[in-house]
C-alpha cells in the first residue's frame, strides 16, 4: 500500500520527471534542457515608473535597510508578540527589513526628489546608499533635479544630499524642509547629548549635509503649496518637524507619507505601538493613527518610504488597526 501513497510533491512533479526519464534515459532530466547557473545573480535595475494625473513618478531605491532584532525598535509589547506578528505574515521574526523608496516626481514644470537615502554611510550596513546608481539606471541626471523635498532630517532621508567627495549630489536643486526639523537636527549643542544613543551621529550627519547647503534651503509651512501640486502637511512625532505631502494632479490626490509608519504590518496592525527612533513616540503614534485613518476613510492612494517595494498602495481600516493593500505594478510602457 505504501507504494501507492502520493505526496503533494510527487503528484505535482512525478509525471514530469518520468517524462524526462523516458526521453533521455536519465531519471528526472528533461529532454533538451541545459541549465546554466549565472555567475552573478544580479537583479533588474531598482526603479519603477507610474503616472499620477498628468505627473510622472519614478520610485528609486536606496537599497534595503535592516533594523535587526524587531523588539529593539518596536516597543510597548513583548518580543514574542512582535515575532508572532511577523511570522504570521511570512516575515523574518529575527530581523526587520525596511525598504527605502525615494520618489522622483516630474510635475511638468519641476523635477522633484523626495528624500535622499543614506548617502555613503554604512551605519545600517552595506545594502544602503544605492540612490545614485539607481538614478543612473533610470536615466535621471542628478543635475536635472530642481528640488529636494525632505520629510525630515534623519540619516536615511538627508544623508544623500552631499557626496562622499564633499560635493553636492544635486548641484541645481533647492532643498525644502521644515524649519523645526532643520533647527533641531543641526543644533550643535545636541552633539554632546548622551541619549538617545543615535543622537550624536544623526546630528553630525544632518549638519554635514544641510549646513553646506543653507543658502539653497527653503522652509515650507504647514498647509502650504510650496511647489506646483505639492502641499505640506505637518505630521509630527517621528521628528518634531516630520512632514507628509499631498500631491495633486488633474483632480487626483496621492500622499507621500514618509516615516508616518515604518512597517506595513507591525505599525498598521498596532498603530499605537511605539518606535525606538521617534523623537516623541506617543505623539508619533497619535499622528500615525490620524494619518492612516484619513487615508483609509478618504481612500487616498499613498507611497510610504519604508514599505515593501515600491511602496505604493492603499490603507484600509481593519478592526482597531489598518491593512496595506499594495497597488498592482504596471510594467508595460506608460502612455505619454
Amino acid at each position: 500500500m505504501r507504494d501507492l501513497v502520493l505526496t503533494r510533491r510527487n503528484a505535482l512533479f512525478g509525471g514530469a520527471a518520468m517524462m524526462g526519464a523516458s526521453v533521455t534515459g536519465i531519471p528526472g532530466a528533461a529532454a533538451g534542457t541545459d541549465l546554466v547557473t549565472p555567475k552573478k545573480w544580479d537583479q533588474v535595475p531598482y526603479f519603477y515608473r507610474f503616472k499620477h494625473g498628468s505627473m510622472r513618478g519614478t520610485v528609486i531605491s536606496d537599497g534595503i535597510l535592516p533594523l535587526g532584532e524587531p523588539s529593539a525598535s518596536f516597543l510597548g509589547t513583548t518580543k514574542e508578540e512582535v515575532g508572532q506578528m511577523l511570522t504570521n505574515n511570512f516575515l523574518d521574526p529575527n530581523n526587520v527589513i525596511l525598504e527605502q523608496n525615494i520618489l522622483v516626481l516630474d510635475t511638468g514644470s519641476k523635477l522633484v526628489l523626495f528624500d535622499t537615502g543614506m548617502g555613503h554611510s554604512e551605519m545600517f550596513g552595506p545594502t544602503t546608499g544605492q540612490m545614485m546608481k539607481n538614478l543612473a539606471a533610470a536615466g535621471i541626471d542628478p543635475a536635472d533635479i530642481d528640488a529636494i523635498v525632505c520629510t525630515h532630517a534623519h540619516c536615511d532621508h538627508v544623508w544623500g544630499i552631499i557626496g562622499s567627495n564633499g560635493v553636492p549630489n544635486f548641484p541645481n536643486a533647492q532643498i525644502y524642509i521644515s524649519q523645526t526639523d532643520f533647527e533641531f537636527w543641526t543644533d550643535e549643542a545636541k552633539l554632546s547629548w548622551a541619549e538617545p544613543g543615535y543622537m550624536k551621529a544623526f546630528v553630525a550627519g544632518a549638519r554635514a549635509n544641510l549646513l553646506p547647503m543653507r543658502d539653497r534651503i527653503v522652509f515650507f509651512k504647514d498647509g502650504e503649496e510650496f511647489l506646483p501640486g505639492i502641499q505640506a502637511m505637518a505630521a509630527p512625532g517621528h521628528t518634531l518637524g516630520h512632514t507628509i505631502f499631498m500631491i495633486e494632479s488633474d483632480g487626483e490626490t496621492m500622499a507621500a507619507i514618509g516615516d508616518t509608519t515604518h512597517h506595513h504590518v507591525l505599525l498598521l496592525e498596532r498603530p499605537l505601538m511605539e518606535f525606538a527612533f521617534d523623537t516623541d513616540p506617543k505623539q508619533s503614534a497619535q499622528t500615525r493613527y490620524k494619518v492612516l485613518d484619513m487615508l483609509a476613510r478618504e481612500r487616498i492612494p499613498m507611497i510610504a518610504y519604508h514599505f515593501p517595494w515600491p511602496g505604493i498602495g492603499h490603507i484600509a481600516k481593519v478592526g482597531d488597526g489598518f491593512q496595506f493593500y499594495p497597488a498592482a505594478m504596471v510594467m508595460q510602457t506608460l502612455p505619454g
